[in-house]
C-alpha cells in the first residue's frame, strides 16, 4: 500500500455527533494500523450555517477521545492551511478550469426562478432535477448567446458554476465497503460547485483539498455516498487518479428505525455528543455524564465494525491493531444505550479503588462532604462492583455519610414487630460493648449473640439495616457499621427505635 493519508473533514456548524466521532475514530485507526497521516480539516465554506465555538468543540472532543491529529490548524504541516475558509483563494481556480475544459457552465438563475421550475415540476408529479434534460430551457451560459452571457458576467450579475452532468452514461466505482456501483447520469442534477458569494461547495472544496493534500483513502459517512458518482466525474474531469473510498454505515436508533439523532437522546436520557454543547440548544454530553473516554471509544468503535472475534473490551492500541475496514458492515448500526453503560461497567471496575476514591472525593467535596481519602477507598471497595459511573457511588453510600431522614414504610410493615424494640435495644447493648469495632469483630459478636438467645437471624438483621440504612439496601452490615463507627452506630439504633416506635 502507499503512503497512507486520511482525513476526518467535519463542518462546524453545531456539536460533533458521535457518528461524526466514530468516522474520526475509523480514519485514525486506519492511518494508525498503516502507518499513516491522520488529518483534521475544517470544512467551513458554508458560511451561513457557522456556529461559533464548534471549531473548538470539534478538537476539545478529538482530544478527549484521544485521537491524535498529525496535521491540521495547530498541528500544521505540508499541505496546509487546514481551514477551508483560509483556502479560498485556491478553489476558483480549479472552478475556471472546469468552465474551460467544457465540463462545467455559468448558471443565472435565482432562486426564485429555481423554485417557480420546482414547482411546476412537482404540479406535473415530477422531480425537478437541474441536468441535461433541462439545462437549455435555464439561464446559464450553455442555453444563452455567449454575447449574453458574457455581458451578464461584465455587470457583475449573480451567478453560479455548476458540473456538467453527461447525459446518459454509467459511471462505476469500487467502494471499499459496498463493493462495485453503477449509476446512469441521468439520474443526478447538476450540481452548484462554486456560489455567487465567492465559495465553493463541499463537492469542489473537498475534492480539491484531497487532491492537493494527496489523500490515499477517503473514510466518511453513508450520507455521501450519493455524491460518489459526481465526485469519480470530477475527478476524471480534472485528470486526477481518485483516493480509495469506504462508506460507513449509519448509526441507528436503539428500536433500529433510523438515524440516531438529539432528539432520540433527549427523549430516552442518553447523550449524542461526546462533550456537553453550552451554546444555544444545550446538549449533554458523554464525558460530563460519567463516561470514560476509552469505554466510549471502545463502544463507538464496535458500532459498525466487527473484529471477527468474541472480544468486547479494546483498549485503543488494540483496537489499531484489530481494526480493518474490510470488517465493517454495510448496514446500519443500532445503538443500545444500555451496552453503552455497561462498556463503561467494565472500564470502571478495571480502575484502582484509590483512582476511584480521588475521582468520588469530589463528588463528595460538592456534597459539602469532607473524608479522609484511604476510608474513601475502603469504602469504593465496598460497592464498586455495584456501580457503571462514579457519580453512582452516591447513591450506593449516601447513608454512610448521613443518617437516615426517614424509613422505608414498605419495610416498616414488612419488618418491624412488636418484640423488635426490645431486640435492638438488646442488639444496642451488645455493640456498646464490643471493645474492636471492626466488621470482622462485630460480626462474630452479634452472630453468636443472635445464635445463643435463639433468635431469627433475618428478623433482627433486616430490623438493623432498617434503623441504621433507613431501607432495605447497601453493602454487608457489618461492613457499614465498620465504616461508620460504634458512636454513630448506635445514635442511628437510638433514633431509628425512637421514631418508627412513634408509628
Amino acid at each position: 500500500m502507499s503512503e497512507v493519508r486520511v482525513r476526518f473533514a467535519p463542518s462546524p456548524t453545531g456539536p460533533l455527533h458521535m457518528g461524526g466521532v466514530r468516522t474520526a475514530l475509523y480514519n485514525y485507526l486506519f492511518a494508525r494500523k498503516n502507518n499513516g497521516t491522520f488529518i483534521l480539516r475544517i470544512e467551513d465554506t458554508d458560511q451561513t450555517r457557522f456556529v461559533e465555538g464548534a471549531e473548538d468543540y470539534i478538537i476539545d472532543s478529538l482530544k478527549w477521545c484521544g485521537i491524535k491529529i498529525d496535521e491540521g490548524i495547530y498541528e500544521g504541516g505540508s499541505y496546509g492551511p487546514y481551514r477551508q475558509s483560509d483556502r479560498k483563494a485556491i478553489y476558483r481556480q480549479y472552478a475556471d478550469m472546469l468552465v474551460s475544459s467544457g465540463d462545467a457552465y455559468y448558471a443565472f438563475d435565482t432562486p426564485e426562478e429555481l423554485e417557480t421550475m420546482r414547482g411546476e415540476s412537482e404540479k406535473d408529479g415530477n422531480t425537478f432535477i437541474y441536468n441535461a434534460a433541462i439545462r437549455d430551457k435555464m439561464k446559464n451560459s450553455l442555453s444563452l448567446e455567449e454575447t449574453v452571457w458574457k455581458k451578464k458576467l461584465e455587470d457583475g450579475e449573480p451567478y453560479v458554476i455548476r458540473y456538467r452532468m453527461p447525459e446518459n452514461e454509467e459511471i462505476s466505482f469500487e467502494d471499499l465497503i459496498r463493493g462495485h456501483i453503477v449509476v446512469n447520469s441521468s439520474t443526478l442534477d447538476d450540481k452548484v460547485l462554486y456560489k455567487s458569494d465567492g465559495m465553493p461547495t463541499y463537492h469542489l472544496a473537498h475534492l480539491v483539498d484531497d487532491h492537493l493534500m494527496k489523500i490515499s483513502h477517503v473514510i466518511r459517512g453513508e450520507e455521501w455516498l450519493p455524491s460518489l458518482p459526481l465526485h469519480i466525474m470530477l475527478y476524471r474531469s480534472f485528470k486526477w487518479n481518485p483516493p480509495l473510498f469506504a462508506h460507513l454505515p449509519l448509526l441507528l436508533k436503539p428500536d433500529g428505525k433510523g438515524k440516531l439523532s438529539k432528539r432520540d437522546g433527549d427523549k430516552m436520557g442518553f447523550p449524542v455528543f461526546p462533550l456537553f454543547w453550552p451554546y444555544g440548544e444545550t446538549a449533554k454530553g458523554y464525558r460530563e455524564e460519567g463516561y470514560y473516554p476509552d469505554a466510549f471509544v471502545n463502544m463507538i468503535a464496535l458500532l459498525g465494525w466487527n473484529p471477527g472475534t468474541e472480544q468486547e473490551i479494546f483498549s485503543m492500541d488494540q483496537l489499531i491493531e484489530s481494526f480493518s475496514i474490510e470488517r465493517v458492515g454495510k448496514s446500519g448500526s443500532r445503538f443500545d444505550p444500555e451496552k453503552a453503560k455497561w462498556f463503561n461497567h467494565q472500564y470502571l471496575q478495571k480502575k484502582e479503588n484509590d483512582v476511584l476514591a480521588m475521582e468520588f472525593r469530589e463528588f463528595l467535596r460538592a456534597r459539602g462532604y469532607q473524608c479522609d481519602i484511604v476510608r474513601i477507598e475502603s469504602l469504593i471497595a465496598l460497592v464498586k462492583e455495584r456501580v457503571s459511573f462514579v457519580k453512582e457511588i452516591w447513591d450506593q453510600t449516601d447513608f454512610f455519610f448521613r443518617a437516615p431522614e426517614s424509613y422505608d414504610q414498605d419495610v416498616i410493615k414488612k419488618r418491624w414487630k412488636e418484640e423488635t424494640p426490645a431486640q435492638l435495644m438488646e442488639l444496642r447493648s451488645v455493640l456498646d460493648s464490643c471493645e474492636e469495632f471492626t466488621a470482622e469483630a462485630t460480626e462474630l459478636t452479634v452472630k453468636s449473640w443472635i445464635e445463643k438467645k435463639g433468635y431469627n437471624m433475618g428478623v433482627i438483621m433486616n430490623a438493623f439495616r432498617l434503623v441504621v440504612v433507613g431501607a432495605s439496601r447497601g453493602p454487608h452490615m457489618f461492613d457499614i457499621i465498620g465504616w461508620i463507627g460504634k458512636d454513630e452506630t448506635l445514635r442511628r439504633i437510638d433514633n431509628g427505635i425512637s421514631v418508627i416506635g412513634k408509628k
